[in-house]
């Protein structure tokens, strides 16, 4: 990336953190970021939104849900592939393109194209109303999913243009009062929180592929942990002297209560 689309890149995001400013009783004031609580339940509600449980004092939902009443809310953006069915909200040339010209996909994920972080700037154009309308809905924190899209690429994209638009996007969840969670990408942690600026995790199976350390130690016990695993898989991750502070047992269909297959467990 040149000099001059990073330039380019720091005004719009410069920008649109003077239009929040600009709404704030001074106008000049920068908001307050608060981080979830430590060592306490959470829910992952990307499946739907529902009532949490008494015990839990953050929840997670998707950014076209409401944020949880009285609880940390974390609103979740998938801001390095399209969400299902949302292909045709992104431009063509915005998406990943292979040699062939053909759209990459996510191979695990196969209705979610990549997005072309090469050009940073316009990504975060888009991306940028998103966050706006977390931190509008009364959301506490942002979770940007699929940092390490650039792994799956055949060398496409870098780590240096998915960190670039991390970057970017973490700042402007930051002038928007919103502290901003890295999803997974264990490999660039402590990258991401260096130099990207992100506040906390949240991780997936890190306890099943032993990798819940390269988030603990960046993060500390900033960490909210989601485990897919059997019942007998998830009480050994909760005996486990290191695990992080906030630890879930989850279905991997993240549904709801009254659907079929619906777990949620909370360590003791």
């Amino acid at each position: 990336m040149t000099a001059a689309t990073l330039l380019t890149l720091a005004t719009l995001i410069g920008c649109a953190s003077h239009s929040v400013d600009d709404h704030s009783p001074t106008g000049e004031q920068t908001p307050t970021i608060s981080l979830p609580p430590v060592a306490a339940a959470f829910d992952y509600q990307l499946g739907g939104a529902y009532e949490p449980g008494p015990a839990v004092q953050i929840v997670v939902r998707d950014r076209l849900a409401p944020p949880a009443d009285d609880r940390y809310s974390v609103c979740y953006l998938n801001a390095f592939q399209t969400q299902p069915d949302e292909l045709d909200n992104w431009p063509d040339d915005l998406l990943l393109h292979d040699a062939d010209g053909d759209i990459v996909y996510d191979p695990d994920w196969p209705d979610e194209a990549l997005i072309d972080t090469r050009d940073a700037e316009r990504v975060a154009a888009i991306v940028t109303p998103w966050i706006d309308q977390c931190a509008d809905a009364g959301y506490d924190a942002v979770e940007f999913d699929n940092l390490d899209t650039y792994t799956r690429t055949n060398g496409l994209l870098t780590r240096d243009d998915n960190l670039t638009l991390a970057s970017a996007l973490v700042t402007r969840a930051h002038d928007a009062g919103l502290a901003a969670a890295q999803k997974n990408a264990a490999e660039d942690a402590a990258l991401l929180h260096t130099e990207a600026g992100f506040d906390f995790a949240i991780t997936e199976e890190c306890a099943a592929y032993d990798e819940c350390d390269a988030y603990t130690d960046v993060y500390g016990d900033h960490v909210l942990a989601i485990e897919y695993s059997d019942p007998a898989a998830f009480a050994d991750a909760c005996a486990a002297p290191d695990r992080p502070a906030s630890l879930i047992h989850r279905d991997r269909a993240l549904t709801k209560p009254e659907e079929p297959g619906y777990v949620f467990e909370l360590c003791p």
